[in-house]
């Protein structure tokens, strides 16, 4: 397969709107990479350099050592899978995924091969001789990566290929394509603004935030040591909480009507930050509900209560400040409650009010 390399990789529209700025991206032979960010982050734009649907404006794009950055898209040796599919209405299912070999000239025997076998990994045997009218959302989009599939190509991109799948077929997609990954053992870029997908699916991820890379690292790098607030808040469902606290000189962190102490691992970095307020951050299963008022708790009102079977959501105000609980299903919570719940100290973050970078990570 292939190893690809964006070297400072920059995209800039007319008017100098700066789409993408200073992107160093890595992405090694085999390696499943999710580009990830809010809508108009960028990471679709960085997508479609390296495909060669977009001009690069500055710096370099390699896919094996080799620069690509005026190499036409039929000459990078990749294959696409678009959010639309992209599927010829008149077309057979067997015609779609044939077509690009067709117009290469690759023999009827060897085309007939390869439709088959990847008609079988993706069990749409049964679907060749249909129109895409004939199918759903989801054999749509197996037939529109069965089309990238046969062309065995160095890199495979994914932009946003499940968006217009129901949630139920969107998890089961997602499984899919983790097992194709493993199963053909390719390079594999892909783009979505659901960090769930990431999560889920990726060997590595790429967080994207208004045309810059804002951290790169393994699924549960990203988690449990966020380089800034941003990344901090975009990883994890429901989001990591931040409440504006005091670094008392004691060392105490200290809110509107609660004080908590800081896990004595973190006591060195936040010794600068005395009598300084910090973002404190918590996420929603790391506070555990307890019934007594007791130490380096948070006391705080339930606002909503959110049932979902195996937990329960709790949105909340700590004084002025908005958290999210997440908790057993056991408890009766209601509306207009004050509850306590403890922080679990060795999990939190904190972050520079000003840069909104790690304080940990500094």
């Amino acid at each position: 397969m292939a190893k690809v390399e964006l070297k400072n990789i920059g995209k800039t529209y007319e008017g100098n709107v700066k789409a993408v700025e200073n992107a160093n991206i890595i992405v090694e032979d085999k390696e499943f990479v999710v580009f990830v960010g809010p809508s108009g982050c960028g990471k679709s734009t960085t997508l479609r350099m390296v495909a060669g649907l977009e001009d690069i404006t500055e710096g370099e794009l390699l896919i094996d050592g080799e620069r690509m950055n005026d190499v036409p898209p039929k000459d990078r040796n990749i294959a696409m899978v678009f959010q639309n599919y992209a599927l010829y209405p008149h077309m057979s299912v067997y015609e779609n995924m044939a077509f690009g070999l067709k117009i290469k000239k690759v023999p009827k025997a060897e085309i007939d091969k390869r439709v088959h076998e990847a008609a079988k990994i993706l069990d749409i045997e049964k679907f060749l001789d249909r129109k895409p009218r004939a199918l759903s959302g989801g054999q749509r989009q197996r037939v529109a990566v069965g089309r990238a599939i046969v062309r065995n190509p160095k890199v495979f991109l994914f932009d946003e290929p499940l968006s217009n799948l129901d949630a139920k077929l969107r998890v089961q997609m997602r499984a899919e394509l983790s097992d194709l990954h493993l199963r053909l053992n390719a390079t594999m870029i892909y783009v979505t603004h659901d960090q769930v997908e990431a999560m889920t699916m990726a060997s590595k991820i790429v967080v994207m935030k208004d045309g810059k890379v804002q951290q790169i690292g393994a699924p549960l790098h990203l988690y449990n040591h966020p380089a800034n607030k941003f990344v901090a808040g975009f990883i994890g469902s429901p989001p990591m909480n931040f409440l504006t606290l005091k670094v008392e000189t004691s060392g105490a962190l200290k809110g509107e009507n609660f004080e908590i102490r800081p896990a004595a691992a973190h006591g060195e970095a936040l010794k600068k930050y005395q009598d300084k307020d910090i973002f404190f951050g918590i996420r929603p299963e790391d506070l555990s509900y307890t019934e007594s008022p007791e130490d380096n708790n948070i006391p705080a009102r339930i606002t909503v209560v959110e049932p979902l079977g195996a937990d329960i959501h709790l949105w909340l105000m700590a004084g002025n400040q908005p958290m999210v609980a997440r908790t057993e299903p056991h408890y009766n919570f209601k509306v207009g409650d004050t509850v306590n719940f403890r922080p679990n100290m060795d999990k939190a973050q904190y972050f520079d009010r000003e840069t909104e970078l790690s304080v940990l990570d500094a």
